[in-house]
């Protein structure tokens, strides 16, 4: 219980912690953009116009979240290809910046291929910039994310970095759903459980040390659950659901709530077309909002993969799931980013 209470308080003060040391009192009667992080205004999509699927997707996204047309940027990428070199990356992300404003804070790619740059996920890459060294030698420890943990709101402006998702539209009708249920905010969060396992998979369950501690949040209405198996059967109220295995089965017993995040350590999550391991898009057609994989062999570090701790705290202080997914992994290079950027279900926190 004292360890609950410590992270009662410590989501608090994350909450009401100012994020410039010149920001405006608590009792400020409109807070600025800039306090209430990612605004919808800030976010560009790219799409593609070689593919009819991102090109309705990509619409529907902008509608569903008020998002200026002005902030829509269009690339052609023919094939869908899995992977690019480091050469074809560097010419669609100049083409991607070309048509970006300066006030855009990130960046969401709309489209299930290509999602690697050689090693490193496509939104790593365009974020962080390309880690020939990942490559080299993939099972090494990764470069540090200067966004990690960070308190950061706007961090193109702030730290010349734009944050990146990628939003897969093989299926446009699971595709809006996704962005249907991202954008459900501005609410009263229902009663929820977070959903921490730690299975039979020894190295995949690297993460359990980070499992915050059982108990109920009181003012966010969410419990956290830990348990000790291979997969969870039957939950009606999920919002965040984390554990380790290649493989997580009863998907279909399960309710995710409007902004779920859900995400498994294991090496190849982010492979979205493989099939050695589950897919990470798997956790967005079961009713997820956002998750997270690695698209090349990362070992088992829980350093290249969300921190289930940083993110739960930074979700629940209103984040969007960009914000909370980004700043919870340290060493991102190989990892992907899915899903809807703009989810944000405990935003009137952040108020």
């Amino acid at each position: 219980m004292r360890n609950l209470i410590c992270f009662s308080l410590a989501l608090a003060a994350a909450a009401a912690a100012p994020v410039h040391a010149d920001a405006p009192p608590a009792a400020t009667a409109v807070p600025s953009a800039e306090a209430l992080g990612l605004q919808p205004s800030q976010l560009a999509i790219v799409i593609n116009d070689a593919e009819p699927n991102s090109v309705e997707v990509g619409e529907y996204y902008r509608q569903v979240h008020g998002i200026p047309a002005a902030n829509v940027a269009h690339v052609s990428i023919p094939n869908r290809p899995r992977k690019l070199s480091m050469d074809q990356f560097a010419q669609l992300k100049e083409r991607i910046d070309s048509q970006l404003k300066p006030g855009i804070q990130a960046v969401l790619m709309v489209w299930s291929a290509p999602y690697a740059v050689e090693c490193n996920s496509i939104t790593s890459a365009y974020t962080l910039g390309y880690d020939a060294g990942q490559c080299n030698k993939s099972c090494d420890p990764g470069k540090p994310s200067r966004y990690y943990n960070s308190k950061v709101t706007q961090p193109y402006t702030q730290l010349g970095m734009r944050l990146s998702m990628l939003l897969p539209i093989d299926f446009a009708e699971e595709a809006k759903a996704v962005a249907d249920r991202g954008a459900v905010r501005n609410f009263s969060p229902p009663p929820a459980n977070a959903y921490y396992l730690t299975t039979s998979d020894a190295a995949r369950s690297s993460r359990a040390q980070l499992f915050p501690p059982a108990g109920t949040l009181a003012q966010r209405k969410l419990t956290v659950k830990q348990l000790k198996a291979d997969s969870l059967e039957g939950a009606q109220d999920i919002m965040i659901y984390q554990t380790g295995i290649a493989r997580v089965d009863k998907l279909e017993t399960l309710r995710f709530l409007p902004g779920a995040l859900a995400d498994h350590l294991t090496s190849f999550g982010g492979d979205l077309r493989g099939s050695t391991q589950m897919s990470s898009q798997r956790w967005l057609e079961a009713g997820a909002t956002a998750s997270y994989g690695t698209v090349s062999e990362p070992c088992s570090y829980w350093q290249k993969f969300p921190h289930p701790g940083l993110l739960l705290r930074s979700y629940l202080a209103g984040n969007t799931a960009l914000e909370a997914y980004w700043g919870s992994v340290m060493w991102p290079a190989q990892g992907l980013f899915i899903g809807d950027p703009l989810a944000a279900p405990y935003a009137n926190f952040r108020r």
